[in-house]
This record gives structure tokens, sequence and C-alpha cells, in this order.
């Protein structure tokens, strides 16, 4: 299992060079001077280029992407051009707004999407069935921003039961955290419950198809119990694996919903810091989520020999 985790994290190298590599170049291409942003209108070309010389900006882009690796490889992600504080500290600042909507969006996509799975597997072209896969495909189609507004039309102006903006820290409550995160999180729950829904009933469909599954039931087991304690138990890889790659999309998927919500987190600033050019923070963000994105994968692998006593990781 050591030597496993070890060739992943070795492994792991190669992805955050090119990630971080293609984002640098992107952000870098993007037309706009962080410098002309930053002092405004009014400043002339010898005041830009001077502001250009102290942030590094004139020298060639190869030799700013060594800079950035060599500060990255000390754990410096550099210091934000706008935020006048580390983009570490910045990044740090935005986490717990984007983690909890990720955990809480993460809860409503499973407590959705894994019983109509589930439900609709076990009666295959019934009711269920259509109504659960045909709320899945409403789900995959329709955008979040969409639903966002629809939730704050009734949910929070016309039936005032929830806030339809802003954010409450932990240490304000849980109760008042929760208030305010309910309808951003069902906003992206909802979008990926469908397909959580849908791997489950087509991963639960093959396992009921299966030898075994018709022995159970020969014996007289209960449906119930073949479905929840055979057929499920044997389908949990690939719905765990789903799971999994939705956290991942969750977290680098929030940006839309966070501004909508007008929720203080990683989102907002990675958008601000695309706008206003500020390469530090942009580069920081993209890299906090790729490697949480890269950490979720490699918990998910090691999940698999706890589910299933058959799968080894040499």
């Amino acid at each position: 299992m050591s030597r496993y985790i070890a060739r992943r994290l070795v492994a792991v190298i190669p992805v955050l060079i090119v990630v971080i590599t293609v984002i640098f170049l992107m952000i870098h291409l993007i037309p706009g001077d962080p410098a002309a942003v930053m002092l405004g209108p009014n400043a002339t070309a010898d005041e830009v280029a001077k502001l250009r010389r102290a942030m590094g900006l004139d020298q060639p882009i190869y030799l700013q992407l060594l800079t950035f690796f060599a500060r990255t490889l000390r754990g410096d992600l550099g210091n934000s051009y706008f935020l006048d504080r580390p983009v570490a500290q910045a990044v740090v600042e935005r986490i717990e707004p984007t983690l909890l909507l990720t955990v809480y969006s993460l809860v409503v996509a499973v407590m959705i999407g894994v019983p109509a799975g589930i439900a609709a597997a076990a009666r295959p072209n019934g009711l269920l069935d259509r109504a659960f896969m045909g709320s899945a495909l409403l789900g995959v189609c329709v955008p979040n921003f969409w639903i966002a507004l629809i939730l704050i039309y009734f949910v929070a102006v016309q039936w005032h039961w929830l806030p339809a903006m802003g954010y409450a820290p932990l240490s304000s409550g849980v109760g008042k955290n929760l208030r305010y995160m309910i309808l951003p999180a069902l906003t992206l729950g909802f979008n990926q419950s469908a397909l959580i829904a849908r791997i489950t009933r087509a991963c639960m469909l093959d396992i009921l198809q299966m030898d075994f599954i018709r022995t159970a039931r020969a014996k007289g087991l209960p449906e119930r119990a073949v479905i929840q304690w055979h057929a499920f138990r044997n389908a949990l890889i690939p719905v765990v694996t789903v799971i999994g790659v939705t956290f991942a999309i969750l977290i680098g998927g929030a940006i839309v919903t966070e501004v909508v919500f007008n929720i203080p987190g990683l989102g907002r600033l990675l958008i601000s810091g695309i706008l206003r050019r500020d390469y530090p923070v942009v580069q920081g963000a993209v890299l906090f989520i790729t490697a949480t994105y890269v950490a979720i994968n490699l918990l998910v692998d090691l999940t698999y020999a706890l589910i299933d006593p058959r799968v080894k990781h040499g």
C-alpha cells in the first residue's frame, strides 16, 4: 500500500507541472496589463513601465515561469497585486466557504442520486424509473445559474424562508451557516445528483442480472435485502468513483454559484483575479483546486480496497 501511495504521489508531479504551465501561459496571454489596471487610466507610460519592472512583468515569460516554479517549490505562491497580502493567505481565507459549499452540495447530491438510482433500477422501465431518469436528464441539461435564480425567486423572495444571498461563517453558528448555504447547496447538488443517479442505476442493473442475485432470490430472501446487501454492495466501487469525481467537480465548479449567491469563496477570488489580471492569485487558486482534485482521486483509489477486499494495491 505504501509503495502504491508513493507511486501515485510521484505521478502527481507531472500533472501539476502541466496544469501550472498551461494556466500560467493562458493568464499571461489574456489581453490586459496588471500594472496599467493598478495605476488607472490617467497613468503615464513611464509610470506603467516602472511598475512593470518592479513587479517583474518586463521579464520574458519563460523567466517568469521559472521564477514561479522556484517560489512554488519553496511554498511561496507570491503576493497578490491588488490584495496587498500573500496569495497563500488569501486562498486560506476563502477556503472555508468553498469547502463547506462543496461538502453540503455533495451530501445533497448523494442523498438524492443514490436512492433515486437504486429505486429506478429496482423496477426498470416503470413509473419511478421514468420519473427519476427524467428528473436526472433535467438536472444535466439545466444550468446552475438558472436553478439558483428560480430558488432565490421562490424560496427567498416570495416565501421568505431563507436568505437570498450572503454568507455566515461557522464561527457564527452551524444553524446560521446552514441558512445561508442551503440554497447554494441545493443548486449545485441537484445538478450533480443527476450524474450519480444515472451511474447508480446503470451499475445496479448490471449487478441485478448476475447469477448470485438470482441465487439470493431463489433462497427466498426479501427483495429489499437482495437489493441492499447483495446488489448495492457490489455496485459500490463505480458509485464511489463517481462520488469522488463529483466532489472534485464541485470544488472546481462552484464559481458561478458563489457569484450568484454572493459567497466570498475561492470561486469569487478566482474570478476577481482574472478580471484584474492578478496573475499570482489566479495561479495560486488553480494550483489549490488542482491539488485537491488529485488528492480526492487518490483517496477514492485507496477506498477501493476497503469496499472490496479483492482489490489490492501493489
